[in-house]
This record gives structure tokens, sequence and C-alpha cells, in this order.
């Protein structure tokens, strides 16, 4: 009998493991499909967008190495430090569009995504000094004289394309904080096609050279712009969308206080890939040590292009829940998210280690650019799986809207240790860019390590409570009450 007893409870036990393992499995298919809801549209929509920076960046390879290197000083540092600005103060709205969708104020996503324009298009109109001076800028810090030249000709073709950012960074996260960012991917797409066509039209068969391969980036940039618009405006938000209102002047102040904690924690981080291709504009070699750290780069920029799309479900997630006020329901998503980018960081790793010495061939025939490129593939492939990791917590810190704690980490990882480690092992040894690569893994290295420790002993019923307080402190009536919502609604 007491073994019949025993047998019973095994039986019983093992039926409630059954159970237990099966309602999990459940639970991780059904956030898997959250997070890939997000991250799908955004990986499409990033990869498209950045790879129209890349094709170009390839077409003027093939044109003249000198404008390579000019095209490639100006892409990493000056473009990528305004659109680190502009991409960091945007992040504002997606906790913010996340928090209040996953809370229930939707019509306050509107407002919020006004407000984000307000204060990016005043921001990037004072920055625009350094593309109107970018060749004096490059010979102050010391490039070569040929290389400051075409980079400062090739900058004043970018300031029509900067404003682009203004629109596509805050709309995309306003349209995903509601899951509803699919058209951006569809748009993304189509402007990745139009470009690749353009450029081939301008640069090879009508031969415009530079001007060419520049104006085809800048009608495929604004292509999708206009494509954002006419979704938004045209009722597909009808929820979220109330129309053009003066709401969004008021509470400007927090909005830009938030806008620039959350700034200088992307900023700090896109700054520091463009500081180390400052550095390698000091080698000996500067035209090879540019063009090839920058091809580098932007191989990993663009791999990193497929990790913003899990950053961007980790802040969409994160926020959506702690404005719902589930602390649990948040931790089971970083376990998720971060399992699944892991593994595709995986992969992606193994690609560059067995593609990685032929990579530089789709950018330019010159044989010492490739060498050096080869030289880095390895180092790459690390960096490409270290982006894996940190965009997740990166992610979870700007759903949580801790941006002003990460920033510290940031400066103290890349600033103190990456750049200074970079330049000592670059200038100092005989490994030069490969020294300063080194010094970048380094600094992210430090950087996730910190962002593990944070994120593991984060407090998020202490979470639930301050984005409960920020939703209350930037809370307006809806439409119906309130009486400065202007006539013209879309």
């Amino acid at each position: 009998m007491d073994d019949s007893i025993e047998t019973k409870l095994i039986i019983r036990h093992k039926a409630e493991e059954d159970e237990e393992e099966g309602d999990l499995n459940k639970r991780i298919w059904e956030e898997s499909k959250k997070i890939w809801r997000v991250s799908l549209p955004s990986m499409i929509s990033r990869v498209c967008a950045f790879g129209t920076i890349v094709i170009t960046q390839s077409f003027i390879g093939h044109i003249n190495e000198i404008d390579l290197a000019g095209y490639a000083l100006v892409q990493t540092l000056t473009v990528r430090f305004v659109n680190g600005i502009l991409l960091g103060m945007s992040s504002a709205t997606e906790t913010l569009c996340g928090q209040a969708f996953g809370a229930g104020q939707e019509h306050m996503m509107g407002i919020y995504l006004q407000r984000s324009w307000i204060v990016d298009l005043i921001t990037l109109t004072i920055l625009l000094p350094i593309f109107i001076f970018a060749t004096h800028i490059f010979k102050f810090v010391g490039e070569e004289e040929s290389i400051s030249n075409s980079g400062g000709y090739i900058s004043l073709w970018f300031i029509p394309f900067v404003y682009n950012y203004v629109f596509t960074l805050t709309i995309q996260m306003y349209l995903q904080a509601q899951l509803k960012n699919m058209i951006i991917a569809y748009l993304s797409a189509s402007q990745f096609v139009i470009h690749i066509t353009l450029s081939t039209l301008f640069v090879y068969k009508l031969n415009m050279g530079i001007p060419g391969a520049m104006v085809s980036l800048l009608m495929s940039s604004w292509f999708l712009v206009i494509g954002e618009f006419i979704y938004i405006f045209g009722g597909w938000c009808p929820d979220s969308w109330k129309g053009f209102t003066v709401a969004a002047f008021k509470d400007m102040l927090p909005m830009i206080k938030f806008s620039i904690s959350s700034g200088i924690m992307l900023c700090l981080e896109l700054w520091y890939y463009a500081l180390l291709v400052l550095l390698a504009g000091y080698m000996a070699d500067a035209e090879v040590a540019i063009a090839a750290f920058s091809i580098c780069l932007n191989l990993n920029a663009w791999e990193f292009m497929v990790s913003l799309g899990f950053l961007g479900a980790a802040c969409v997630r994160v926020a959506n829940e702690l404005g719902r006020g589930d602390a649990k329901a948040v931790k089971f998503s970083i376990e998720v998210l971060f399992a699944t980018s892991f593994a595709i960081g995986v992969l992606f790793f193994v690609l560059c280690l067995v593609f990685g010495k032929k990579l530089a061939y789709l950018f330019t025939n010159d044989v010492r650019v490739v060498e050096t490129v080869s030289d880095l593939s390895l180092l790459l492939s690390f960096s490409v799986l270290l982006n894996s990791i940190y965009p997740i917590l990166s992610g979870v810190a700007i759903g949580a809207g801790m941006q002003a704690t990460v920033a510290i980490v940031n400066l103290v990882c890349f600033y103190l240790i990456g750049i200074p480690l970079g330049a000592l092992l670059g200038y100092v040894t005989s490994l030069e860019v490969k020294g300063i690569w080194i010094g970048m893994i380094c600094g992210v290295l430090a950087q996730t390590v910190t962002l593990i420790y944070m994120i593991w002993s984060t407090d998020w019923d202490d979470q639930v409570s301050k984005a409960s307080e920020r939703l209350a402190r930037f809370y307006l009536k809806s439409n119906n009450e309130n009486p400065d919502q202007i006539a013209n609604e879309y």
C-alpha cells in the first residue's frame, strides 16, 4: 500500500512538473511573440536605413580613395555625433510613449511625439555649424588636408539629410511603443531598394560622382519621412494622434531635462566609436587607417542595427509592463530577450569569422585597405558578439527611465577605460589600429559587466512606482477634456 501511495505521489509530482514546464514554455512563446512583434520590424527598418549610408560609402569608395576617407570621416565623426544626440534625446520619447501605452494613456503619445519634434529641431539647428565648418574642424584636430577638404565638401551634402533624423527616429519610437511599427519596416525596405536604384543610376549611368551618391541618399531618406507622415496623419493612429496641439508646448522644461539625460547616455556610446576613428586618423598612413577602421565600424554598426531591434523591444516591453505595474513580467521579459539576442549574436559571430577577410572588397579595391580590414576581422567578430548583449541592457534602462545612471556608466567605461587603453595600445605598441580596436572592446566589455550587475540588482517594484510617478507628472487630460486642442486634426 505504501508503495502504491509513493508511486501515486511520484506520478502526481511528475505531472505537476510537466504542467509547470508546459506553462513555462507557453509563457516563453507568448513573450517571444511580443518581442519579435516589436524587434523584427525595427531590425528591418534600422538595417535598411543604415544600409543606405553603407551603400553610399560603397559607391563612393569605388569613385575615389580620398573621398572614401573623407566620407568615412564625416559619417563616422560628424553624422554619428549628431545622430547620437538626436537618437539619445529621442529615447525619452520611447520611454514616455511606452509607459503611457502600458498605462492606457494613448492620447499622451501624440503630445510626447510633438514635444520631441520641437526639442530635436531646435537642437539640430544649433548643431548645424558642425557641418558648415567641417573642413576647418577636421584640419584643427589634425587630419590630413586632402581628407579634410573632401570631408568638408561631403559634410555640406549631409545637412538636408540629418534633418530626416528629427522625424524618423522619434516616429519609429512612437509607433513601436504601440506595436504599429511594421509600416516602418515596409517603408524602410522600399527606401533601401529606391536608394540602390538611384545610386546606380546617378553614379554609374549618369557619372554624377559624389553629388549623385549624395542626392540618392537624400531622396531615399526623405521618402521614408513622407511615408511616415502619411501613415500618422492619414488616420492609422486614431487613439494616439489627435492632431497638432498647443499642449505640446506645455511642460517643456521637464521634457528637455529628460531628453538631455537620455541624449547624454547614447551620445557617450556613439561618440566613443567616432573618437576611435579620430585616433586612427593620426596613424602614419591615415588614409588607409581611417578607411579600414570605418569600414569595420560600419559593418559592426550595420549588424548592430539588428541588436537595436532588440534594444527597441527591450524598451517597449519593459516600459509597457512598468506602465501596467507588473514587475514580475518585466524580469521575465528581460530573461527571454537576453537569451534570444545572445543566440543571434553567436550566429553573426560565426559568420564574421568565416567571411570577415572578404568583406572589404564590398567597399574598395585598395589592397592596403583590404589587408588592414582582414587583420581586424577577428576583433570585429568579438565586437559583433558583444553587440548582442549590451544593447539589451541599454534598452531595459531606457524602458525604465534610468538613462542618467547609464550615462555615468558609459562615461567611465568608454572614456576612462576604452579610449585611454586604445590610445596606449595603438601608439605605444606596434598594434596600431588593432590596439585601438582592442581598447574599444575593453571599454564595451566593462560597460556590459557593469550594466548586467545594475539590471540584476534593480528593485523592479520600486521602478513600477517611479514609472507611475513619471506618468502622473506629465499627464494631461484627454482630447475631449482638453480645450487647447486645435482644429486641424488629420
